[in-house]
């Protein structure tokens, strides 16, 4: 009996020791792979997916960033363009490509806003999707007719405060961030205005032009020519601070402390991806925004140059994830 004690404790020590030998192994195998895949990378082609049509400033900016970012990587990053709902076709593609870095994405204010509107989502944009850095942020202008009754941003508040539901806004779509942005000025000024969609920017200007619609924010690339012409009057920006940049245009927080929307471009990749690919793209990233060509050209744009750790990048995104979670939440604007 004893003797049979002792067989039945030397095996199960036995195996212990042989499982965690195995174990420790491949452990091993799969550090020493990924380190071995990561000092290599890149060695091939990267396709950076951008979630939008061509021609538009989403991509002006990621054919800047990857030519820049092939010279810094030593690699073509060639630019695929898988638009549609809102930049979560093109976000979708990558959430489910190889965790290899080699398909990467441009991130946009419309991925947070897009997100936090979605009843099923398609995939998780946090988990699904690796954050690596921003390139650029940039507020909004808000801009009237140069006829409209009110002068400045106060005077359109006390107006809409007098006549509840008569102001309207366009922007793209329900559930876009020129959307949430207007609707989140509704929340902070405790105003009620109209949302009329329209088929993007540029016939948004068209119809705040036409009178037909009564305020409008949208991307400063598009408003600067029109409020620099005098064709609308630009009032406010939805930065946290003045800027040269606006013709020192006074921000919304001003009349509403607390108040504040950066749009943004970044870039992600697949979640999963091995942190040393990450960090190297982070390097390549924050070595393109410093070029002093690339930073210029994105000021030209209308944004601000920037880069930040991957931590620092998931963070801002959660923030925006959350505020338009509660916008959407207060207005009772209904998930798609």
């Amino acid at each position: 009996m004893q003797t049979n004690q002792i067989q039945f404790w030397t095996l199960t020590l036995l195996r212990k020791m042989v499982s965690r030998f195995i174990t420790a192994f491949i452990t091993s195998l799969l550090i020493t792979n990924t380190t071995a895949f990561a000092q290599s990378y890149p060695d091939r082609p990267i396709t950076l997916v951008c979630p939008f049509a061509p021609g538009g400033s989403a991509d002006i900016i990621a054919r800047l960033i990857a030519q820049r970012l092939s010279e810094e990587l030593k690699v073509p990053v060639l630019v695929e363009n898988r638009a549609g709902a809102g930049s979560a076709i093109g976000s979708n593609y990558v959430s489910k490509a190889k965790p290899d870095g080699y398909t990467i994405l441009l991130l946009s204010g419309a991925y947070s806003a897009q997100a936090a509107l979605t009843k099923t989502p398609l995939f998780d944009p946090l988990k699904d999707i690796t954050m690596v850095s921003l390139i650029t942020t940039y507020p909004f202008l808000m801009a009237v007719h140069p006829s409209a009754p009110y002068q400045n941003l106060q005077e359109l508040i006390a107006y809409a405060k007098a006549k509840p539901g008569q102001l309207n806004y366009s922007s793209s779509g329900i559930g876009a961030i020129h959307h949430l942005s207007s609707e989140l000025l509704n929340v902070m000024a405790g105003i009620e205005t109209v949302h009329i969609p329209t088929k993007g920017g540029n016939v948004a200007i068209l119809e705040l032009m036409g009178e037909r619609i009564d305020f409008l924010l949208e991307a400063p690339q598009l408003m600067m020519p029109y409020i620099k012409s005098n064709k609308l009057r630009g009032i406010a920006t939805t930065a946290k601070t003045r800027s040269k940049i606006y013709n020192d245009l006074p921000t919304i927080a001003e009349a509403l402390p607390g108040y504040e929307v950066s749009s943004y471009i970044g870039i992600a990749v697949t979640g999963g991806t091995p942190e040393p690919i990450t960090q190297a793209l982070y390097q390549g990233v924050k070595k393109s925004i410093e070029n002093k060509d690339v930073a210029k050209r994105l000021v030209d744009l209308g944004g601000e140059p920037t880069h930040t750790t991957p931590a620092e990048t998931k963070l801002f995104v959660e923030n925006e994830l959350d505020k338009w979670r509660k916008v959407i939440n207060l207005r009772k604007i209904e998930r798609q």
